[in-house]
Order: C-alpha cells, then structure tokens, then sequence
C-alpha cells in the first residue's frame, strides 16, 4: 500500500471509529467481541430516537398516521434487506424479521422444512459450527419422528485442520434422497468463508440451502445473486450488523421447494428493532461494507501474524488463511475472527486477565455444536471501530504472557 493510500484509510477509520459514542466514551477500553455483538453508530441510534419520539406506533394496526408510518418503515425495510442483499427477483422473494439468527434457522426447521420432507428423506447439517446452525434441524427430525416421519440426519464433512467444509468428502455424503443442507457462511470460531459454492456443486441444482449469515451480514458483501452464492436462505442477526439487539431476519428465495410463511399469528413486530436495522443497512451502504470486510481483516492479519510466532499459543483452524505471507486464494481467506488458546492459562483465566489490561473478548466454548468447557478458547474479533494500535497493545500483553 502505497503511503498516500495508508493515510487516507487511516483517515477514513478515524471518522468511522468517531460515529461510535460508546468507542469514543471509552478510549482506554478496546471492544475485540463484535462476533458477539456489534457497537452502534451514530446513525443508528439517531433513527432509533426519531422513531420513538415522532411515529412510535404498531404496524398493521390502525389508519392514523403514526401508524401508517410505521407499517411504511417496516416494508421499506423488507425492501432494504432485499437490495442488500443483491436479490435478483425482488417480486418473488420474501423476508421475515425475527428476533435474530437463532429464531430465523428455527423458523425455517419448523415452519418450512417441516412440510417440505417425507418418510425417508435425508437433510445435511453442519455438526461443528454453532448449536444455533444444528438444533433447530434435529428438533425437525424429532418432531417428525413423533408424527411417524423418519428423516436420515447426516453430517457435513470437516478438515480438521482448517475447520472448513470438506468439499472432497461432499461427493459421498450426499444421496438421491438428500432433501436439503444447512451451512454457515463465516465460521463463527475458525473464521472461515466456507465455501458455499462447492456445497451446490455436490448436492446439484434441485437441493435447497439455508445459510446461516450472521458472521458475515455486515463484514462482507453479500450477493445472492451471485452464482457462487446460490442459496434459498439466508439467516442473520441485526445486532452484529450494527443493529439493536432482538433484531434479525430471513431471506427466501422461493424458487426450491413450498414458499416460506412462518405459521401462527404473528402478533406485533420489533418495530424499533427493524427500524435500527434499516438505518444500519443505510449506513453500511455509506461506508462501503467491503471497505469495512478489508479493514477488519487487516486487524486480524495483523495479530495472527505476530501470534502465530509465539509457541505458547495455538491459533485455532488454518492460520496460514489469515497471514500476509499466504498463497492461498481470497476465497480460502478467513474474515477477520482469531481465535487461539494459551498452552497453560486456561482460556477464562486469559479472558480475566486481558480484560484487566482493557481488552474485551471472548473466553468460552463460543456456543460451538459439540464443544463443552474444556473446549474454551479466546475469540478476538475486531469491526471497523478498532485500530491497529489496539492490536498491538493486545500484542504486547499477549508477548508477555508467552
């Protein structure tokens, strides 16, 4: 990078970084756990607070025009998702808010798979990527089970030492009777793009996919019109796109299978909720998202870089996939998630110890399928609002522990 172009980056993080009140409030603190959760910029919080001081009202439910207003919100931000998205056949599409990631899988499981498979059929879930990709597809099978439906529930292959989708392994995991595969987008520990194309090349062009986003919905551009990105859903939570928390939505393409209408009444949306959300998207097209994927990616180069040349830790996945030096290509690049173990200070004692330096992370099993305590291990996950200065103060306390 040339130093007129690292002045204007830098430049340009700084006015970013500026729009975050609670970053700003705080500079001796540095936020790592936006995995977890987003901060919010101003923006957002500025059209949360118009919102609820000018047309605060429920949707659907009245003609006068506070409420008129907020049913027009809600559907602008129906569309906002949609183009977000890069939907090519907006018309036909659909997309249900929902309090975030968890509920939009468990919406698909429950309100259209369940519908869509019959005695014998075979789905195919990612048995190492969060419990929130896993559960809703076995409670399925249970709960046909319990009607007399047998679904056959079989496992996406792994590289165990990428943490990615084992894409020569695919061929033979998928059957004549494999119905329909549940994949992540960005691994929520490894911080891998799992490659989804190679998952519609195995299974053909007949099988649908849901696509749990919620690591990349806000990092990274996201274009289901793409070829590479030929999925039927896609899940993903607000809060980590710089949304109020209880915010999320799904995306369907309604193209495979019965159209998506999750059952029951639906009763009063999270007005506020989707209101932050279509101003986080809004802000988001202003600061460029793949501007945003770069520069958090840059961050975690950073620090992998420097971590992987002390012996006391142990990076988690491939950390080839995130080194300046590598020779592999973008798509096999991690987006910005290091997660790492110290070889003799358990994972939460490190957590304790590096919040008493000022540096908020992750220190847990990280809600993976599989894991339980003696699986902890440190997240580090930086968003646009963190520096490379952070990092390196993060370095040296790290260097010092090794």
């Amino acid at each position: 990078m040339s130093g007129a172009a690292h002045d204007t980056d830098e430049a340009w993080q700084r006015s970013v970084r500026a729009q975050f009140p609670i970053i700003v409030a705080h500079p001796e603190l540095a936020y790592l756990d936006s995995a977890a959760t987003s901060q919010k910029p101003r923006a957002v919080l500025d059209a949360v607070q118009t919102y609820l001081t000018t047309c605060n009202a429920n949707a659907g439910r009245g003609a006068y025009p506070w409420a008129n207003r907020t049913t027009e919100l809600i559907e602008r931000a129906r569309h906002r998702v949609k183009e977000f998205l890069g939907d090519p056949e907006p018309d036909r599409s659909a997309v249900h808010f929902t309090a975030g990631t968890t509920e939009g899988l468990r919406v698909v499981a429950h309100d259209w798979l369940m519908e869509y498979l019959a005695d014998g059929d075979e789905i195919l879930v990612p048995f190492a990527d969060h419990r929130a990709n896993l559960d809703p597809w076995l409670e399925t099978r249970s709960r046909l089970a319990a009607r007399g439906v047998t679904v056959h529930v079989r496992a996406l292959p792994y590289q165990e030492a990428s943490g990615d989708y084992d894409h020569r392994a695919l061929a033979s995991a998928v059957g004549p009777r494999t119905r329909f595969v549940a994949a992540t987008h960005v691994h929520h520990v490894y911080g891998g793009d799992m490659n989804v194309h190679r998952l519609r090349a195995a299974v053909g062009p007949h099988v649908p996919i849901c696509l749990d986003a919620a690591q990349s919905a806000g990092h990274l551009p996201l274009r289901v019109g793409d070829p590479a990105l030929d999925v039927d859903f896609v899940v993903f939570s607000g809060h980590k796109a710089f949304a109020l928390p209880g915010t999320g939505a799904v995306w369907a393409r309604n193209t495979r299978g019965p159209v998506l209408r999750p059952a029951g009444w639906q009763g009063t949306p999270n007005t506020v909720g989707v209101v932050s959300l279509l101003a986080a998207l809004d802000w988001l097209d202003t600061v460029g998202v793949a501007r945003v994927g770069a520069h958090v990616t840059a961050l975690a180069t950073r620090l992998t870089d420097r971590l992987r040349r002390l012996d006391a830790y142990e990076i988690l996945g491939c950390p080839a996939s995130l080194a300046s030096d590598t020779a592999l290509p973008p798509a096999q690049r991690r987006q910005g998630i290091v997660t790492f173990r110290h070889r003799s200070i358990p994972s939460d004692d490190l957590g304790f110890i590096l919040f008493s330096h000022g540096f908020m992370v992750r220190a847990d099993s990280l809600c993976q399928a599989g894991a339980d305590d003696k699986d902890g291990s440190v997240r580090v996950s930086p968003q646009v609002y963190n520096t490379a200065e952070e990092v390196d103060r993060l370095l040296t306390v790290l260097t010092d522990l090794a």
